[in-house]
C-alpha cells in the first residue's frame, strides 16, 4: 500500500503534525482486520536519491505503532534481500513500513526494475496518497503495470468523492475562493472552474495583477506584470460567460512585510505610493462571507493573504469562519488543500469543514482537470 507519510518532523525528529498517517488509519486497518499481510510504502521529504538518515521514516512506523497499538516492523530499505526476507515473515494481520522510497533516484524516475521489484514484496496493490497521485513515480504508477490488482484506498475514494463531485454535479450556488500570489499558479483552475462555477471571489496577492489591469495604483504590491492582458481576459470571459467574480473592494496595507509592521485598510481606488497590499479588506471580508453564506458547495484553494503573519491573517481567518459557518448550514465546503488547510488549521476550524484535501499540488491538478497518473494507473 501507497500511503503518504510524508510528515513534518522537529530537529529531534519528532511529528509535529500525525494528520496524514491518521487519515490513512481505515484503509490500513481495513487490510490488517481482515488478515491480510500489509507492507507499506511511502517517501519523507526531498533526500534526492541518496540514504540520508535524516529522512528516515521511523518516526513514522513509530507513531503508527502507537495509532494501531500493535508492532510496526521498520525495514533497513525498501528493496532488495533483505527486505524481501522481512515481508516473507510477515503473519496475518502484521504490518511492515519499507524506508523511504526517495532514497533511491529509481523512484522519482519511475524506473521500470525499481517498479517491478516493489511489485514482487505483495499481490495486491492499493494506492492511498492522494498526495502523491499528480506523479508518475514507481511506487504510484510504475507498480500498477507488475501487480493484477491495483485498487484505491479509502483516503484517495474520498478525494476522489468531494473533488470530483464539486466539479460534475455541483449543489448550487456553487462558489469558489481562489487565493494565492500569482494568476500563473492558478489559471488553469480558474479556466477548468469556469465552467462549472456561479460566483468566484479572489483574494491574495494575484488581485493586485487584476486591478493593475483595471488601472488602479497598487503601490509597491506583487503584480505580475506579464499577466496584465491575462486578467484582462479573464474579467472578460466571467462576464461573457455570466460568471460572478468578485474582486476585493478594500485591502490591508502595509510599509513593510514584517510582524511588528503598522497595517490598516484602504480603498482599492486609493492605494499610496510605497505600500504594499497584504491581506484582503474588513468590506471585502464581509461581501466575501455572505457570498459563501449564500452558496451550497463551496471551494476554497489559496489564502486571502499572508496569514502566517497575525496582523495579515484577517481575511483569510473571516473566510474559514464563514466556510465553516456555511457548513453548519448544510452546505458542502471543500479545502483544496496546502495553505488554505494550514489557514483553517490555525483557526481551529479543521472539524468543521465538509473534507480537506490531503494533496495540494494533485487537488490543484485535479480541479485543473487534469489527469493524475497514480489514479488513472489503477485498475479498480
Amino acid at each position: 500500500m501507497r500511503v503518504d507519510f510524508n510528515v513534518p518532523l522537529d530537529s529531534s525528529k519528532k511529528i509535529t503534525d500525525d494528520k496524514r498517517i491518521v487519515e490513512s488509519l481505515p484503509s490500513i486497518k481495513k487490510v490488517l482486520e481482515s488478515g491480510g499481510r500489509l507492507i507499506l510504502m511511502s517517501h519523507l521529504g526531498r533526500p534526492k536519491g541518496k540514504v540520508n538518515a535524516d529522512y528516515s521514516l521511523a518516526p513514522a512506523a513509530l507513531r503508527l505503532a502507537e495509532l494501531l497499538e500493535c508492532t510496526v516492523t521498520m525495514a533497513k530499505d525498501c528493496v532488495g534481500t533483505e527486505v524481501m526476507k522481512q515481508v516473507l515473515a510477515l503473519q496475518d494481520g502484521e504490518v511492515i513500513l519499507l524506508e523511504n522510497l526517495r532514497f533511491h533516484p529509481e523512484e522519482e524516475a519511475n524506473d521500470p526494475d525499481f517498479s517491478r521489484e516493489l511489485a514482487s514484496l505483495g499481490e495486491v496493490y492499493v494506492n492511498d496518497a492522494f498526495g502523491t497521485a499528480h506523479r508518475a513515480h514507481a511506487s504510484t504508477e510504475g507498480i500498477t503495470h507488475y501487480v493484477q490488482t491495483a485498487v484505491a484506498g479509502f483516503l484517495i475514494e474520498r478525494e476522489l468523492l468531494y473533488l470530483g463531485k464539486a466539479l460534475q454535479e455541483p449543489e448550487r450556488p456553487f462558489v469558489a475562493i481562489l487565493g494565492g500570489s500569482k494568476i500563473s499558479g492558478k489559471i488553469d483552475v480558474l479556466e477548468n472552474l469556469f465552467k462549472k462555477v456561479d460566483t468566484v471571489l479572489i483574494g491574495g496577492a494575484m488581485v493586485f495583477t487584476f486591478f493593475k489591469a483595471q488601472g488602479y495604483e497598487i503601490g509597491n504590491s506583487l503584480v505580475e506584470e506579464s499577466k496584465i492582458e491575462l486578467a484582462l481576459k479573464i474579467l472578460e470571459e466571467a462576464k461573457a460567460k455570466g460568471i460572478k467574480l468578485l474582486l476585493p473592494t478594500d485591502v490591508i496595507l502595509t510599509a513593510e512585510i514584517s510582524a511588528t509592521a503598522d497595517c490598516h485598510p484602504e480603498m482599492i481606488t486609493s492605494i499610496p505610493e510605497g505600500m504594499i497590499g497584504v491581506d484582503i479588506g474588513p468590506l471585502t471580508t464581509e461581501a466575501y462571507r455572505n457570498e459563501i453564506l449564500s452558496a451550497r458547495t463551496v471551494l476554497w484553494n489559496g489564502p486571502m493573504g499572508i496569514f502566517e503573519i497575525d496582523n495579515f491573517a484577517a481575511g483569510t481567518l473571516g473566510v474559514a469562519h464563514a466556510m465553516a459557518e456555511a457548513t453548519a448550514k448544510g452546505a458542502t465546503t471543500i479545502i483544496g488543500g496546502g495553505d488554505s488547510a494550514a489557514a483553517v488549521a490555525k483557526a481551529g476550524l479543521a472539524q468543521e469543514m465538509t473534507h480537506i484535501s490531503t494533496g495540494g499540488g494533485a487537488s490543484l491538478e485535479f480541479l485543473e482537470g487534469k489527469e493524475l497518473p497514480g489514479i488513472a494507473a489503477l485498475n479498480d
